[in-house]
């Protein structure tokens, strides 16, 4: 672009259009050129005592130079005649130094507009201008009136052609959209050839796209293909996850996993779990909760026992009394000749090899089945699981968890050599087992054959069946079909279970696998350990809901006699607290009894609640023989008790006492179903039938065995009774022997027990003859009578009627006496009852009318039920009670 430089004649008119004084023009052109700034540009600077700014038009016109005989700050405002008419922006002279740069680019685009302007539409002058010329008196002047009058005649005609342009612009847009209907010009040609191949081409992909979307859905509705199954089988445990999560991207929660084969609405689910001991036994309780808090179908239990967890479980479900749970038992001890030739290291024992079994030991009509540990803790329907089933292959048998630790890979301490597995190995925690195909393929032979190749060379089993399993799916990979991870969450030290989940909701099943349990080590634990104490501590009662549409077993004979109960009767909440079938856990903790059952020996019976708990340690001090104690707690209250033993140094040494927990239920207090607890499952031949608030003599255990021999009981029907006494000391010196009691009984610090509130209920033990008695001494039965007493243990039970406070002893005393047993007092035998605050169930005995009159309705029943069972001989029963 050639630049036009403004004529010298230029200063001229700037004087006179601004009434400043002529200045000399100075050229800037040589100067600017020499710097490389401002090309074959010029400037103007009109000198004078003001200030003044460079222009430099070009492509670094941009600094502004300040010249001046003085150079002090200022600004002074220029303004042009010619720029006013054509409306463009006034242009203001700053010398501030800081302001150069900004306020120099609207006089340079002014100055470079006007040099445009006369190059391109350079026309005459008008008659005023031409004066103007002529009066310069040079071409120069006129060459510079020449270019104002273009730049004043500009603006107007660059308008009317930007106008023209644009309506012309408007009107070829509207037609191209109307000709082309709607064609974009943005996109390719619409036009000919091409445009319809464009077209085709957009319509095919978007037809592509909707057919991929199609496709999708299908996907997500049915099941994988066997390639596709393959495929996920050989992933390794971190693809998986990975993969799992990006096909589930855009829901809200990515486990809302691919669609299965629904699980119909009743159909009956089996599960098969392997359980031995008395832990063991706790844990399946917990797991069994976790389990029926989720499922939505019938259920049913397939449990592989020793005969401790037999009788344990048979308890807990047969009082349980779950709709729609069925519960089958298997002796494990059949099964122990098939697998006890394997040598095994893991702490669970012989019984960690039970799972191989399953083939033979569950029925032959039975196809699939989910084996679970005891250590399993459920977070959804276990119907979910179950209805992965539907995706096995024709080749695949069992389902299984890749394992999350590298045991597998032997690499956790030098010289490792774990047994062989498929690449990480699998987890035998939760297993889907199709026991029809297993059969067919030869199952027991199969892995039998496997064991005794690798115990050649590993010599024994260090993870019990999982160490087989894994070597049977080493040599045949088909057979096994993997879950997601999510179905056996491993918090096992140093596992790769975080992988697993991102979410609360991605969890299916927690897996306590480490022998430390809920102490292991996961960056998680407090939530997961929280999850299991929830079902640890959960009311068992409130999972006894029916399963609506699904048909159930007929209701029982306590569901009928509760349902003919009269609701208007006042004493209807004692009756039918008298009817209620307590949930109950027998042994829940470890006991271990060596005597025989011929053998002559005693335990004592006592039942207690929470508020006693703290007699059990000074009662264990003072009886050194076996006991079995029934325990009235809630869900959450039986998992203090149990903290509290495991922590007190007197409980936690002692294996022959016996906890039953009886699980609360109802607004009474259950006395005699506890006692008859406690009694029922004593393993002596006879029982001391005592409170929990009385401490026996030191030495009483011994000194009952020998009496029982001395006196031949086994083969009597005698009721040896003990005296009782009270103090009203919570610190109390307690005596050795006879003498230092009666000492103490002189003294007032002991007194014949409740002689002040209940007299006859123990003045016929004649406390006065028994001061000297040195042998056993008989006494009759008399109305009120509630000794405590030793008898052979199939001695009859406690009347279950009377709950609550009152008459529990009474009637089972009367009931000894109508059978014809001998009362026969101890000479040198005694107990002692320590203060307590008084139970909640006296207080409203005392309290209440109604109370005491159902009581005594009570009362009466009990007599004519009394009279019914044993004839005549129950009638003075009658006469001594009226005549009171």
């Amino acid at each position: 672009m050639v630049n036009t430089p403004l004529p010298s004649a230029l200063p001229g008119l700037w004087e006179r259009a601004s009434g400043a004084p002529r200045r000399k023009l100075v050229s800037w052109e040589g100067k600017a050129r020499s710097q490389g700034r401002c090309g074959r540009e010029r400037g103007i600077h009109p000198q004078g005592a003001g200030q003044a700014e460079v222009f430099c038009p070009g492509p670094l016109g941009k600094r502004l130079g300040v010249l001046g005989a003085d150079r002090k700050r200022g600004s002074r405002r220029l303004s042009l005649s010619s720029f006013r008419r054509s409306r463009r922006q006034q242009i203001r002279l700053r010398v501030d130094p800081k302001d150069r740069e900004k306020r120099f680019r609207p006089a340079t685009a002014a100055v470079s507009a006007a040099r445009k302007v006369q190059r391109r539409h350079a026309r005459p002058p008008g008659p005023r201008l031409a004066s103007r010329l002529e009066n310069a008196g040079s071409s120069e002047a006129a060459s510079a009136h020449l270019t104002f009058a273009t730049i004043m005649l500009c603006p107007w005609r660059v308008k009317l052609k930007l106008l023209l342009a644009t309506v012309t612009l408007v009107f070829l847009i509207s037609w191209l959209y109307l000709f082309m209907d709607g064609c974009s010009l943005m996109l390719p040609p619409c036009f000919g050839e091409q445009s319809r191949q464009y077209l085709d081409r957009e319509a095919l992909a978007s037809q592509v796209r909707k057919m991929e979307e199609e496709n999708q859905q299908l996907k997500l509705q049915l099941s994988h293909s066997q390639a596709q199954e393959e495929t996920l089988g050989r992933m390794d445990f971190n693809q998986q996850g990975l993969q799992f999560i990006k096909e589930q991207e855009g829901r809200s929660n990515y486990t809302g996993c691919l669609k299965q084969r629904t699980v119909q609405k009743c159909e009956l689910l089996h599960v098969a779990i392997v359980c031995a001991g008395y832990n063991a036994s706790r844990d399946v309780v917990t797991l069994v909760k976790s389990i029926l808090f989720h499922r939505k179908n019938p259920l049913h239990f397939h449990l592989i026992t020793d005969s401790v967890a037999r009788q344990i479980l048979q308890t807990v479900f047969q009082t349980w009394m779950v709709p729609s749970v069925q519960v089958s038992f298997y002796n494990a001890d059949d099964l122990k000749p098939d697998i006890s030739w394997i040598p095994n290291k893991h702490y669970s024992g012989i019984y960690g090899l039970m799972k191989l079994t399953l083939t033979k030991a569950l029925p032959s009509d039975l196809s699939k089945v989910i084996v679970l540990d005891t250590d399993i803790t459920f977070a959804t329907d276990i119907a979910e699981l179950w209805a992965i089933f539907g995706k096995f292959s024709d080749k695949q048998v069992i389902g299984l968890v890749e394992n999350q630790s590298d045991w597998y890979l032997g690499n956790l301490w030098k010289n490792h050599k774990p047994w062989p597995a498929l690449d990480r190995g699998f987890n035998t925690g939760v297993i889907l087992l199709l026991l029809e195909r297993l059969r067919h393929l030869g199952w027991e032979q199969m892995w039998r054959v496997t064991a005794e190749q690798e115990l050649m060379n590993m010599l024994s089993t260090s993870l019990a069946d999982q160490d087989i399993f894994n070597a049977v799916i080493k040599q045949k990979p088909a057979l096994v079909y993997r879950l997601p991870c999510f179905w056996n969450v491993q918090l096992s030290d140093h596992t790769r279970s975080e992988q697993c989940y991102t979410e609360v909701s991605d969890l299916k099943v927690i897996h306590w696998n480490s022998p430390k349990k809920l102490r292991v080590k996961n960056k998680h634990v407090e939530f997961f350990r929280n999850l299991y104490l929830t079902f640890l501590e959960y009311d068992g009662n409130l999972l006894r809901r029916e399963l609506f549409g699904c048909a159930s077993l007929p209701s029982g004979q306590l569901q009928q006699a509760l349902e003919e109960l009269d609701e208007d009767d006042p004493c209807y909440d004692f009756r039918r607290q008298s009817l209620i079938q307590h949930r109950v856990h027998l042994f829940f903790l470890q006991y271990d009894f060596s005597g025989s059952a011929d053998e002559i020996d005693v335990t004592l019976i006592a039942q207690l609640s929470m508020d006693r708990l703290q007699m059990l340690e000074a009662i264990c001090k003072h009886w050194t023989g076996p006991i079995s104690l029934a325990l009235y707690m809630s869900d959450a209250e039986a998992q203090q008790f149990l903290r509290y033993a495991q922590a007190s140094e007197v409980l936690s040494n002692r294996r022959n006492v016996a906890y039953h927990i009886v699980y609360k239920e109802g607004q009474f207090y259950p006395v005699n179903f506890l006692r008859n607890m406690a009694l029922k499952n004593a393993q002596t031949s006879h029982v001391f039938l005592m409170d929990i608030d009385f401490l026996p003599m030191y030495g009483l255990y011994d000194y009952l065995r020998s009496s029982i021999m001395q006196l031949e009981l086994p083969s009597k029907k005698v009721a040896l009774i003990v005296p009782a006494f009270e103090t009203l000391h919570y610190r109390l010196n307690f005596p050795k022997s006879k003498a230092e009691l009666l000492t103490m009984l002189d003294m007032g610090s002991l007194y014949t027990f409740r002689y002040h509130v209940w007299p006859q209920g123990h003045a016929p033990t004649d406390y006065a003859k028994w001061r000297t008695a040195t042998v056993p001494y008989q006494v009759e039965w008399q109305p009120q009578f509630e000794p405590y007493v030793v008898v052979r243990r199939d001695c009859p039970l406690y009347d279950q009627r009377f709950v609550g406070f009152g008459w529990n002893k009474v009637s089972h005393i009367m009931e000894l006496d109508a059978q014809e047993y001998e009362l026969l007092v101890l000479p040198n035998a005694f107990m002692i009852h320590m203060p307590h605050a008084p139970s909640f169930d006296i207080s409203k005995f005392r309290q209440s009318t109604s109370y005491r009159n159902c009581l005594q309705t009570l009362r009466e029943e009990f007599h004519q039920d009394l009279s019914r069972k044993y004839g005549a001989a129950a009638l003075k029963y009658l006469t001594a009670e009226r005549s009171l």
